[in-house]
C-alpha cells in the first residue's frame, strides 16, 4: 500500500507540474486529455482549482467542459470511420442493443446523461456509440457539453461547500450505490421530460 500511495503522489506531483504553467487553462488541458486520451483525474483537479480561487469557478466549470468536448471528437471520429466493431468489444450485445434504442428514442439525452455522472460510467462508450449509431456533430458536442457543464458545476458547487475532500467521500459513495445513484437521476429526469411534454401541450 505504500508504494502504491507512493506513485500515485509522485503521479499527482508530476501532473500539478505540467499544469503550473498553463494557469486556468490547465482545466482546459486536463479535461481535454481525458476525454482524448486515457482517463486522467479531472474531477480532483477541477475541485482543486475551484477550491484555490472561488471567484472564479464558474470559468473553471466552462473550461472543463469545453475541453471535455473538444476532446471527445477523436474518438467521435473514430466511431464515425467504422468503430461498431471496437464497441461491440467493449460491451455485451444486451447492452449495446439498450443503447442503441435510448439513442433512437433521445439521442441528445442519451449522452448528455452519461455525460453528468462520475467513473466508473463507461462515457467513452456512449460517446463511441453516438458516431457509430450517426448523431449529428453539432448536437455531439452540445451534448458532451451540456452534460460535462452540469457535471462540473455540481462538483464545484460542492467543494465550495464541503472542501475538496468531497471528491473521495463522493466516488465513494457513488461507486457503493451505483444503482441507487443512477435510478434517482434517471427518475428525476423521466419526471423533468414529463413536465416539459406536459407544458408544450398546454402551450399548443
Amino acid at each position: 500500500m505504500k508504494t502504491i500511495g507512493h506513485i500515485l503522489a509522485r503521479y499527482t506531483a508530476w501532473i500539478w507540474g505540467l499544469l503550473a504553467p498553463l494557469g486556468i487553462w490547465g482545466v482546459f488541458v486536463i479535461a481535454f486529455a481525458d476525454s482524448a486520451l486515457l482517463g486522467m483525474p479531472v474531477d480532483a483537479v477541477v475541485a482543486a482549482y475551484v477550491y484555490k480561487n472561488h471567484s472564479y469557478f464558474l470559468l473553471y466549470v466552462v473550461l472543463a467542459a469545453l475541453g471535455s468536448a473538444i476532446g471527445s471528437i477523436p474518438l467521435y471520429i473514430l466511431g464515425y470511420l467504422g468503430g461498431e466493431k471496437v464497441l461491440r468489444k467493449r460491451i455485451s450485445e444486451a447492452r449495446f442493443l439498450k443503447i442503441h434504442r435510448s439513442f433512437e428514442q433521445h439521442e441528445f439525452w442519451a449522452l448528455m446523461f452519461p455525460g453528468m455522472l462520475p467513473p466508473p460510467t463507461p462515457f467513452k462508450a456512449f460517446v463511441l456509440a453516438a458516431a457509430v449509431f450517426e448523431m449529428r456533430f453539432r448536437d455531439f458536442l452540445a451534448a458532451v457539453f451540456a452534460g460535462r457543464f452540469v457535471r462540473f458545476l455540481v462538483l464545484s458547487l460542492l467543494t465550495l461547500w464541503f472542501g475538496p475532500q468531497i471528491i473521495g467521500l463522493a466516488g465513494s459513495l457513488f461507486r457503493q450505490h451505483f444503482y441507487w445513484v443512477m435510478g434517482a437521476l434517471v427518475g428525476v429526469l423521466f419526471l423533468w421530460l414529463l413536465l416539459r411534454r406536459s407544458r408544450r401541450r398546454a402551450n399548443r
